[in-house]
């Protein structure tokens, strides 16, 4: 059997991507069909901050945006996660929060997400790293730069 490859960040804050044209933290809109990828991260992250880690998130998303009923997750959920997981995902950094909406995000120690909008005191904190705790990395640019 494989090792599974640890896909966590950890003591790392992902800043808004430098071509943003957010100035603070933006709630992601609904759409017609319901909730896009954006918004149930933001949902999830904003009312429970530090409880999801990378991949907690991705899996959450994943059932939520795919409307996977209860009872399936209850007879086939480890299946689903494997399945989810076989494939490779792509991390926060190309996430619309920090790429579009202005949200930057922190990792604790336990690898477990909070956001912090632009405008916000934290964010800066976390943006000056005081001690060098954190790893900082940018958020994947919206357009490739052009030559």
């Amino acid at each position: 059997m494989l090792k599974k490859k640890d896909i966590n960040y950890y003591q790392t804050f992902i800043t808004v991507a430098p071509d943003c044209l957010a100035m603070e933290g933006i709630v992601p809109p609904l759409r017609k069909g319901g909730a896009t990828k954006s918004r149930i991260e933001y949902d999830l992250l904003s009312s429970h901050p530090y409880t999801y880690t990378q991949e907690g998130l991705i899996f959450e998303v994943y059932i939520r945006h795919k409307l996977i009923p209860e009872e399936e997750l209850r007879a086939r959920g480890t299946q689903i996660r494997e399945e989810l997981f076989q494939k490779s995902q792509a991390c926060l950094r190309a996430s619309m929060l920090p790429k579009k909406y202005g949200w930057g995000l922190h990792f604790d120690r336990a690898g477990k997400i909070a956001l912090y909008g632009l405008e916000s005191s934290d964010y800066q904190k976390y943006l000056l790293n005081e001690g060098n705790e954190l790893k900082l990395l940018p958020a994947m640019r919206n357009s490739r730069l052009r030559s």
